[in-house]
């Protein structure tokens, strides 16, 4: 597919982002980047995402593809031939996209809430988020990864996150590491992929981006 072209409209910090991206590189897939101001939603987003007006859009060859998860299964269908995503089995492929919805549901939603709430709903937001990602250490097992010997679609919804855990940790005033030490390991196991590395932005700079919202939201 080598005349293919592939462009995504993202947003630096957007974790959703960072799991089309991460994806695109586990593929070898050459795309592309086009750097978004969600203040002011350029012409070819709200063409190629008329409905949500959001990021990620993966744009191939004229049409675009919405939602990351969706996206991201888009991209293992399409180049199919390299490092597949999904596992194979219908079952096993039914599991994987629980638990990314899993990662959407909780991992997302608490994260947002650990830095837009305050007092009780804070703490009972950083309980559940530590309470989910047991579950998550659970399911991960002793498996180097959630794809087993190489990363696969949990990977891609999950990981992404570990850029925003800094400033989770930061503001809510909490350690992850020593609640979710295999959490953490496993994080740090995949940032040693290149292609992770290169997906996923500096937490630092993940803060300072939230600490802006946050003065922008009137959140203190």
């Amino acid at each position: 597919m080598a005349s293919d072209q592939v462009t995504l409209l993202d947003f630096w910090p957007s974790p959703f982002g960072m799991r089309a991206r991460l994806a695109l590189a586990e593929k070898g897939v050459k795309y592309e980047y086009s750097e978004e101001d969600l203040r002011s939603k350029s012409a070819l987003l709200l063409q190629m995402n008329p409905v949500n007006k959001q990021i990620p859009v993966l744009v191939h060859n004229g049409k675009p593809v919405c939602e990351s998860l969706i996206i991201v299964q888009y991209i293992d269908e399409v180049w199919k031939d390299s490092a597949p995503l999904l596992p194979s089995d219908p079952y096993q492929r039914a599991q994987s996209r629980f638990w990314a919805d899993f990662v959407d549901k909780k991992i997302y939603d608490l994260g947002r809430k650990i830095w837009t709430k305050k007092g009780e709903e804070q703490e009972a937001a950083k309980k559940d988020f530590i309470d989910s990602l047991k579950l998550m250490e659970g399911e991960l097992g002793d498996k180097p990864y959630f794809g087993g010997e190489t990363i696969g679609y949990v990977d891609i919804a999950l990981v992404p996150f570990y850029s925003w855990f800094y400033a989770y940790e930061t503001i809510g005033n909490f350690n992850i590491e020593a609640e979710c030490p295999k959490m953490i390991a496993y994080c740090k196991r995949c940032l040693q992929k290149e292609t992770v590395s290169k997906a996923l932005e500096d937490p630092q700079k993940v803060y300072d981006f939230v600490l802006m919202l946050m003065k922008k939201f009137g959140i203190e």
